[in-house]
């Protein structure tokens, strides 16, 4: 474990990296492929976040804690939070850490001085990933992984999902970490990201950051990385989906990041 309420965290430097569905015959929601460059270093959580880490934002917050659906707590990451809790999560670890919040009452994200911004390089709290960041780390960050789950090109090495989890979530850690050292980021739990859900455009990005909900398509933020019920395809760390950030399942959990200064 790190210092205080947080739990240990894996550098990720910056880098470039080509994001989308770089293997072919990919969804609309993996293409087009495009260059990513992120000019900063974060920290992610090496784990998803726990039940024993959740529950103790509860307890101190009087927050009611979600069911684990008979499977267990523990060291098994949280389920059956929306988006809405996970930032509430983020913005209590900050608060414990002395630092400032990370998101308003809103959902957005706010700079050190608790000013409305869209620059992820001046959010000092802890946050949840950018779906940048994300496929970044997923992707063994500058080390460039051509792996096509995060960590191996063999599911079952690195994730729990639909063949061998048994329909339930398993405490974190238990397959192998991805190059970046990082656990589960392929499988277990879905994740939620920062982002709205947005389909992608051909141009190159720096530091993106979707800020904004896009009507035509539903107000939904992105979601990464499989789950325990999950098939290999929707496996693959550039496969993305979404829900409303007020959706709860038992598959879906969430991990912390943190810009670095």
């Amino acid at each position: 474990m790190g210092t205080g309420v947080v739990g240990e965290m894996v550098l990720a430097e910056k880098g470039s990296f080509t994001k989308g569905n770089t293997w072919g015959n990919g969804f609309t929601s993996e293409l087009p492929v495009h260059q990513v460059t992120l000019t900063y270093n974060f920290e992610i959580g090496k784990y998803e976040v726990t039940f024993d880490e959740y529950d103790a934002f509860c307890d101190a917050t009087g927050r009611s804690k979600p069911d684990d659906w008979g499977w267990g707590r523990v060291n098994r990451p949280v389920i059956l939070v929306s988006w809405w809790d996970a930032i509430a999560y983020c913005n209590w670890v900050s608060n414990e850490e002395g630092l400032p919040n990370a998101y308003d009452i809103n959902g957005n994200l706010l700079d050190a001085n608790g000013n409305v911004t869209t620059d992820i390089t001046e959010v000092v709290g802890y946050r949840l990933p950018t779906d940048a960041e994300w496929e970044y780390a997923a992707r063994g960050g500058e080390h460039g992984s051509p792996y096509i789950y995060s960590g191996s090109n063999l599911l079952s090495e690195v994730a729990w999902y639909y063949d061998n989890s048994g329909g339930k979530t398993h405490e974190v850690g238990l397959k192998l970490p991805n190059t970046l050292g990082i656990f589960d980021m392929t499988g277990n739990v879905w994740e939620w990201c920062s982002d709205w859900f947005e389909f992608y455009s051909s141009t190159a990005q720096t530091n993106p950051y979707n800020s904004t909900a896009d009507s035509t398509i539903g107000f939904l933020r992105v979601l990464r990385g499989g789950g325990c019920y999950d098939c290999t395809r929707l496996s693959v760390i550039c496969f993305r989906s979404s829900d409303s950030p007020t959706y709860t399942y038992r598959n879906i959990g969430f991990r912390i990041t943190r810009t670095v200064p």
